[in-house]
């Protein structure tokens, strides 16, 4: 049983990562769009393609934290102790981003609109570094039972490494999904222009990733140990498979399926992750079993979280699906003709 709610723990925290994180993977791209002529049509469509969705991926959030504290209050007591401060900025982001993103729209004046949007896009950039610098201080081991919080715990090698990961999957993932969605709404420019960004963040995925292979081998051995051996190393591999079909596909300009291979890249890696730490929550400190609540508690939780899935997980999916089909409020003309991207011709 805690082995169980240990994956579905890593399985939400996948689904979380799949769906561009905080924001749909845009705010980088709305960050660095350009000014506001320049960067109106890019931004009118991350604006439409957030719109239906981007409060629903924080459900895994909430998710995720519900079941830690429920199932393995140890772990949670650990890890808010000591990585309150990180965890606090990206909560401090959350609110932020969404705040700028919703006033942004409506504000008549430019000056802003600019105020807006730089919040809402800065903090998309905050949330996922601090979300996955916490994730690499508890992945090289710094965070046991009884740690006190310091910046050692995620200012280090390996969370900066984790965060910067997190911030390049978000951009990656968000860079895919606008190329499908420009191409849905017959923008071809925009394809283009989020087919070249997509392929972009995917090269910096890659150097940071073999940035990685030095900086876990040395300070998170544990976690270098199960990335390259067993069924890490498999989950790794596959990972680095999809990520080379998206970019065959990108570089082709297939696009049917590149929005599933990202997301299966995004997806195997965190489980890859999941894997290599296994049997540790807190390596190599608290073991799994050594975590877990009492088991009356684990049995009502396991029949609560079923219930969850089953209620949200088919809601969850059908939205999706009609934003991806076009079911929900299309892009109009003056969304498709706004201003210019680079390369246009004047």
């Amino acid at each position: 049983m805690p082995e169980l709610i240990a994956w579905i723990l890593v399985f939400a925290v996948a689904a979380y990562a799949c769906a561009g994180g905080t924001d749909y993977g845009a705010g980088f791209w709305d960050l660095v769009a350009g000014g506001a002529e320049r960067g109106d049509r890019p931004r009118r469509l991350i604006d439409h393609a957030m719109g239906p969705v981007w409060e629903a991926n924080n459900v895994w959030l909430i998710f995720v934290l519900v079941v830690m504290w429920t199932g393995f209050p140890t772990v949670f007591q650990a890890v808010f102790g000591a990585l309150w401060l990180p965890l606090a900025l990206a909560a401090v982001g959350l609110v932020l981003r969404g705040a700028g993103f919703a006033l942004r729209k409506p504000a008549r004046r430019l000056a802003r609109r600019r105020f807006y949007g730089a919040v809402f896009a800065v903090s998309s950039l905050v949330t996922p570094f601090f979300l996955g610098a916490a994730l690499g201080g508890i992945a090289s081991g710094r965070v046991a039972v009884g740690t006190t919080a310091s910046a050692d715990a995620w200012a280090n090698p390996t969370s900066v490494l984790a965060g910067l990961l997190a911030v390049a999957a978000a951009a990656f993932l968000g860079a895919v999904f606008l190329c499908s969605d420009a191409r849905r709404f017959g923008a071809q420019d925009l394809v283009d222009y989020f087919r070249r960004r997509a392929l972009g963040a995917l090269g910096a995925i890659v150097v940071l990733a073999l940035i990685g292979l030095p900086v876990t081998h040395g300070d998170a051995r544990h976690v270098w140990h199960g990335l390259t051996g067993g069924p890490g190393l498999l989950l790794v591999l596959l990972a680095a498979a999809s990520a080379l079909v998206t970019a065959v596909l990108l570089l082709r300009r297939t696009y049917r399926w590149c929005r599933y291979t990202a997301v299966a890249s995004v997806a195997l890696t965190v489980l890859a992750w999941g894997a290599a730490q296994s049997p540790y929550l807190l390596p190599t400190s608290l073991t799994v079993a050594g975590a877990a609540g009492a088991p009356d508690t684990l049995r009502w939780l396991m029949i609560v979280t079923v219930v969850a899935i089953v209620l949200i997980g088919p809601a969850l999916v059908l939205l999706y699906w009609m934003d991806t089909h076009g079911e929900l409020e299309p892009l109009t003309d003056a969304d498709t003709g706004a201003g210019r991207t680079p390369g246009d011709p004047r």
